[in-house]
């Protein structure tokens, strides 16, 4: 599903303003259900509103990146490293003992990502600092929400965190650069319910699971992206681009596993 609205944002002629509508349209759709399975303590509004910080990060450097940059590129380094950093941050920040399966693969994913990328200039600095602008987010919101959880239910949870996210980055995109209207098509509509719905199930899988292995799990969908990236907006998909995706996936099962 994450690989899925990826794509169909950045097939839109105007990415930044497809991801605004795309999000506006997810916390419209699914306001009903959050409320009809209301539960959130006020013990996690302050997660709410440092996740909600985290994502808006996310979504506004993924579309920055997407503006220029392909997916088969991009969307490796921003789904590989973060796993990467939930690890570290375990680890460093709060004192999570790492087993050498998980150390075998932070190397993975490191060199999956290196592989994925390339150094055939394809890939600019800039879509690439975006690209881990995007994975550091994705490690924070991760990591924030594995706390959140304790005292919120998912859905409920999300839409609490997309609101902000909605009135902050909606109408900043809509004065810079517009048609956030007619960036409304049914296309943006399914990329809507596949954000909310992979969102909410991650934050189904962090009730039940520490948020190392949930991250490293999630990032599978790197595979999914290299191939829809290739069969569908017609990238480069080359044995180094493969196997990069492959290494990255080894990794994260690593990780998981470990």
């Amino acid at each position: 599903m994450h690989a899925a609205w990826t794509l169909l944002l950045a097939r839109a002629p105007d990415t930044e303003a497809a991801t605004a509508a795309a999000l506006a349209i997810a916390v419209v759709v699914f306001a009903p259900f959050a409320a009809l399975g209301w539960d959130v303590e006020a013990a996690a509004l302050p997660y709410i509103a440092l996740s909600a910080a985290f994502e808006l990060g996310f979504f506004a450097f993924l579309a920055l990146a997407l503006r220029a940059g392909e997916v088969g590129i991009v969307y490796p380094l921003s789904r590989g490293v973060a796993p990467v950093l939930v690890l570290l941050v375990g680890v460093v920040a709060l004192g999570i003992d790492a087993t050498a399966a998980q150390a075998v693969g932070i190397g993975l994913v490191a060199a999956g990502v290196l592989l994925a990328r390339g150094f055939d200039g394809r890939a600019n600095a800039r879509d690439s600092l975006y690209a881990l602008a995007c994975g550091g987010c994705i490690a924070g919101y991760t990591l924030t929400d594995s706390y959140g959880l304790d005292d919120a239910a998912p859905v409920p949870y999300l839409e609490l965190v997309m609101i902000p996210v909605v009135l902050v980055y909606v109408p900043v995109v809509a004065r810079l650069r517009g048609g956030v209207r007619r960036a409304v098509t049914p296309r943006i509509g399914v990329a809507a319910l596949c954000i909310f719905g992979a969102y909410a199930l991650v934050l189904a899988a962090l009730e039940r699971a520490p948020a190392a292995p949930v991250a490293a799990l999630r990032e599978t969908s790197v595979v999914f992206a290299t191939a829809f990236a290739a069969l569908f907006l017609g990238e480069p998909a080359g044995p180094r681009r493969v196997l990069g995706a492959a290494v990255v996936v080894a990794g994260v099962t690593a990780l998981a596993l470990g």
